[in-house]
């Protein structure tokens, strides 16, 4: 009895998102360019907002740190994806594993809280523009972004706590491209039907509360900007629709895969790889490019 208790796995076979080795070099370069476009992309307006004076303000404050989880969140995942297209035999060590699932539940527990510090932020922008500079200062913001790193990082060892001291003796395929606690949790020597149950109820209950609370903020937004200017309620629309359509490709998937669950691998694939790989992509694109004074800055940096 005291051997089966030890975790006597050292490492997990990866099956990949598929077999075919045509598809993989096919895959291989559309991730390849994606992840370049994501790293290029945040790092550049990480600098950008960092160097332009004019972009110091609590909007783009919680940007700038959005655009670093979102480099730090694709790159938790996609490098080892893609430098699995390249290998017949995908394998992960134990330690790897966990290292992407703390990693992967801490900056995707971070970028939750701060969507919706960033959605609070326009609420008390457009909703009590007279009160905005004394309640979003640079204290609060800074609290804003901290909190995001706190509770991350509380979601993401708590949800490793209870994983990292199950018995792994037995099967190791992980039928994915990445480490994820739904997955390994199923390889336990054990019943883990109660603690998956309780881990699934925590990513999916955190996930679902956020997504919420952004709806709600959105909600609102366009509530207020409907009663005082059609015009006005035209462009915050626009804006929310891009922003809610970040919201919906990011929340989408971790709601799926932890609260409601489907147990149908090429779904819980073609989910996890917008979760992982393409929203990174997107926030860059949507919270940047629209917007007008990004597009500014970027014209006095060439000038």
């Amino acid at each position: 009895m005291e051997e089966v208790n030890q975790t006597v796995v050292s490492e997990f076979i990866i099956l990949g998102l598929c077999n075919s080795w045509e598809l993989q070099a096919f895959l291989l370069l559309i991730f390849s360019s994606l992840y370049l476009i994501t790293i290029l992309g945040n790092i550049f307006i990480v600098l950008l907002i960092t160097a332009d004076l004019h972009l110091h303000s609590p909007m783009y404050f919680l940007l700038a740190n959005l655009s670093f989880i979102d480099f730090c969140l694709s790159s938790v995942i996609t490098p080892k994806m893609i430098t699995d297209f390249l290998k017949e035999n995908k394998t992960i060590s134990f330690g790897g594993c966990m290292c992407q699932i703390f990693f992967g539940h801490f900056f995707g527990g971070g970028e939750m809280i701060l969507l919706v510090s960033m959605a609070n932020d326009r609420y008390v922008a457009i909703c009590k523009p007279l009160h905005y500079s004394s309640i979003m200062d640079r204290q609060k913001c800074t609290g804003l972004v901290m909190t995001s790193w706190i509770i991350g990082f509380v979601h993401s060892i708590s949800q490793l706590a209870l994983i990292i001291k199950l018995p792994f003796c037995g099967p190791r395929e992980l039928d994915s491209f990445f480490c994820d606690i739904p997955l390994v949790i199923r390889l336990a020597c054990m019943d883990t039907y109660s603690l998956e149950m309780l881990i699934n109820a925590d990513s999916g209950v955190l996930a679902t509360i956020c997504f919420i609370l952004l709806l709600l903020s959105y909600f609102y937004i366009l509530l207020t900007v409907r009663l005082h200017s059609k015009e006005g309620a035209s462009k915050a629309l626009s804006t929310c629709t891009a922003h809610i359509t970040v919201v919906v490709l990011f929340f989408g998937p971790c709601i799926f895969i932890y609260l409601w669950p489907l147990h149908i691998t090429w779904v819980d694939k073609f989910l996890a790889v917008f979760y992982a790989v393409i929203t990174p992509v997107l926030n860059p694109a949507i919270y940047t490019l629209r917007n007008k004074e990004i597009k500014n800055a970027i014209q006095r940096l060439r000038c």
